[in-house]
């Protein structure tokens, strides 16, 4: 039964609040970020060429700084990995563990970039569901920018010291087609979009939606999540402060400049309108276009080489 569920989306996308919204059900334990599930699958780390797990995977994970989220003892982990399990199996037995250590009996995990790795997960958990949350990407742009983290993220790509607004609608759009891609195969009983927006703005109708899909009963309790957790103190961010679900935290009409709303959108305005988002009125130059197409051939380029995958729509960019 478990990973029972993945929560993915691009970064900044809220998928924070949803796994906080998730977490909170009696029957349903959403483990903060791992990261390692399909990394040290896809590069066999402690894993041998046959898909079983090896003394090696015992030391990766424990000196991983995430592992400890999942609050397993380390005996019973250690004796998981000695009778040499499937990898796929090694996990499942990790979160059906973490699942007794809550008391519940559906366990899944938050990892934003599993959006680009959905094709490794789903093919390890057949059974797996995936909840890909999608973003307005100028409000997700507008966090990146501002992200304290986003040197080890977007900030990787060549093209961020130079034009960061082309790159963070790059980074938004790269992670939510591979998404949606991924979702095409899996079919509607095991890929649920779910947008930030009717998250916020009807937060009680995007969970009844949300557990019909996982097949569980609706809990009030979802959205309690923040309830003897919230702190008041002066200048802490929406996460760190746990405040209930608000609408309007980011809001590019309100907060990005005309120059780089222009910017992005000709960078990603196609995607925009795919996703029903209403593009501005913003015009765009034939300087712009031209520099867009530049950042995107780069942007690929940069992913091809470190070995990442690109969604079918970018495969005849010339680079």
């Amino acid at each position: 039964m478990n990973p029972y569920v993945f929560f993915v989306g691009c970064s900044r996308s809220g998928t924070t609040l949803l796994r906080r919204i998730g977490d909170a059900h009696p029957d349903l334990a959403i483990v903060r970020e791992q990261h390692w599930l399909p990394r040290y699958w896809e590069w066999r780390i402690g894993v041998t060429p046959e898909g079983f797990v090896t003394p090696a995977l015992l030391d990766m994970l424990l000196s991983d700084r995430r592992f400890p989220a999942l609050e397993v003892p380390f005996k019973q982990v250690a004796e998981l990995v000695e009778n040499g399990r499937h990898y796929s199996d090694f996990v499942t037995e990790l979160f059906d563990l973490h699942g007794r250590i809550k008391g519940k009996g559906h366990v899944g995990e938050k990892t934003p970039k599993y959006v680009r790795h959905l094709q490794t997960l789903v093919e390890l958990w057949p059974h797996a569901k995936v909840v890909h949350l999608i973003r307005d990407g100028r409000d997700v742009a507008l966090s990146l920018l501002d992200w304290d983290k986003a040197e080890r993220n977007v900030g990787r790509f060549r093209t961020w010291d130079d034009d960061p607004v082309t790159t963070a609608a790059l980074y938004w759009e790269w992670n939510v087609r591979l998404g949606r891609e991924a979702g095409e195969g899996l079919g509607s009983e095991r890929y649920f979009e779910l947008r930030y927006e009717a998250l916020v703005g009807d937060p009680e109708g995007a969970c009844l939606e949300l557990c019909r899909f996982l097949g569980i009963p609706y809990d009030p309790s979802m959205l309690r999540f923040h309830e003897g957790r919230a702190r008041s103190k002066p200048g802490l961010s929406a996460k760190k402060a746990w405040r209930p679900v608000t609408a309007g935290l980011r809001s590019w009409r309100d907060e990005m400049a005309a120059e780089s709303l222009g910017r992005f959108e000709v960078a990603v305005g196609d995607l925009l309108q795919e996703l029903g988002y209403a593009r501005s009125a913003v015009s765009s130059s034939a300087a712009e276009l031209e520099d867009a197409s530049a950042a995107r051939e780069a942007f690929v380029d940069f992913a091809r080489s470190a070995g990442w995958r690109v969604p079918r729509a970018w495969e005849m960019v010339a680079v």
